[in-house]
């Protein structure tokens, strides 16, 4: 902006933007208008971009728990899986996919009973957990050792340790003269994990493909095969072939329907957070507004002078265009600070006001995530920026405009 104005312009711009000492009023008001631009600017960093991470940390999670998409055999059984398996492996856009079992059952420890969901994975498939680990070695859980790794919530419900032994009871049991009698079989606890997933952490318990199979007594059969693919956006479109192969055998289900009711309550609260918060933008405008037309109602005088002394109407538009605009960017900067800020502490922040409330914040059984996430999209962050910013220079055409259009004779008469 100074580049688009000449020396004396900037000169009366930078005076009007440091107002003197008998104009403490119009300084309370501009610095008002700043804090408003600053305040609105940095909210709307910081709730899109917790909004971003919120999503990004979800669907990272789920993917790395269930892939992109899961294809699933009618009546839970997948017969010559493997056929199968290579054919999805093979399928353009798919840069993963591996076996897998998935049954809800109940466990029981210590009299405490739960209902789990027990998982068949590859040996593959239980090294990828092995960061998510508290507790214990994933190593021990080879076929027939008869070993599990549990759920860190899970693990604090039953009050089960690593080396401890659970039992897991499959209703589906064997057939005897009084009826069937429920399996159940003992597991030691080899390793306990946390996904970050409280669903997840809460009911999972993973054991080797050949065990599950036994414990549910399936044969070598699967029930399902996990796909990752290229793109988690477009996964409909690269398993659209293997859909069409697979009908009357297998349905083959994306992150996004088995997640739909999250996915789409988080789209639509993104979208209203985002329309709610802009008119905090609109108020900060307004304020700008208010400033600069009480900032020429008080330089109705100075700007007769000036134009009596040859000032143009195109020069006394810029000067004030510039003041208010400045003020606007000083508030707008100022904001993505303070966002930023508040983002990098978002924790220390979140642990000290509920400290001070006695409440919990981020409660991980409504939530889902165990941490509060925040990821920054610079498109967003762009986009909130040059809202700001065209709405400022906005609110400063009216004041300018008045203030160009003065009539010195008029303002200078009883002078």
């Amino acid at each position: 902006m100074p580049l688009l104005l000449s020396p004396f312009e900037w000169t009366i711009a930078k005076r009007y933007l440091l107002p003197g000492r008998g104009e403490a009023f119009i300084a309370l008001v501009a610095g008002i208008s700043v804090g408003v631009v600053m305040l609105s600017v940095a909210m709307l960093v910081i709730v899109m971009s917790v909004m971003n991470g919120f999503r990004a940390e979800l669907l990272d999670k789920i993917v790395g728990v269930n892939g992109h998409a899961i294809v699933q055999a009618y009546g839970g059984r997948l017969d010559n899986w493997e056929s199968i398996l290579e054919e999805v492996r093979d399928t353009p856009g798919v840069t993963e996919a591996s076996p897998l079992i998935e049954q809800p059952l109940l466990v029981t420890f210590n009299g405490r009973v739960e209902a789990v969901f027990v998982r068949g994975n590859t040996q593959e498939d239980i090294a990828e957990l092995s960061d998510k680990v508290v507790l214990g070695n994933l190593q021990r859980l080879q076929p027939e050792a008869s070993v599990v790794a549990i759920g860190a919530r899970l693990a604090e419900n039953i009050g089960a340790r690593v080396g401890d032994v659970v039992t897991i009871i499959n209703p589906a049991g064997r057939s005897t003269p009084f009826g069937t009698v429920p399996r159940q079989v003992g597991y030691e606890v080899a390793a306990i994990f946390e996904v970050g997933l409280y669903d997840y952490d809460q009911a999972f318990m993973v054991m080797p493909i050949p065990d599950a199979q036994t414990l549910l007594l399936t044969g070598d059969t699967i029930g399902m095969i996990e796909v990752k693919t290229e793109d988690a956006d477009n996964v409909a479109e690269i398993m659209a072939p293997v859909e069409a192969k697979l009908s009357g055998i297998a349905q083959v289900r994306t992150w996004q329907q088995i997640n739909s009711s999250i996915f789409e309550a988080l789209q639509v609260e993104r979208v209203a957070m985002f329309f709610a918060l802009s008119f905090m933008v609109l108020v900060a405008a307004f304020n700008i507004l208010s400033s600069l037309v009480m900032l020429v109602r008080a330089k109705t005088r100075d700007i007769a002078i000036m134009r009596t002394m040859g000032a143009t109407r195109k020069s006394l538009l810029k000067i004030f265009v510039t003041t208010g605009f400045t003020v606007g960017a000083i508030g707008t900067f100022a904001g993505l600070l303070l966002g930023t800020i508040v983002l990098y502490f978002r924790e220390p922040i979140v642990d000290v006001i509920a400290f001070v409330t006695g409440q919990e914040l981020w409660d991980p059984e409504v939530r889902f995530l165990s941490t509060l996430p925040a990821k920054a999209d610079p498109v967003e962050i762009i986009g909130i920026v040059v809202l700001a910013l065209v709405l400022s220079f906005l609110a400063t055409l009216y004041p300018a405009l008045k203030a160009s259009g003065t009539d010195p004779v008029q303002v200078l008469r009883y002078e």
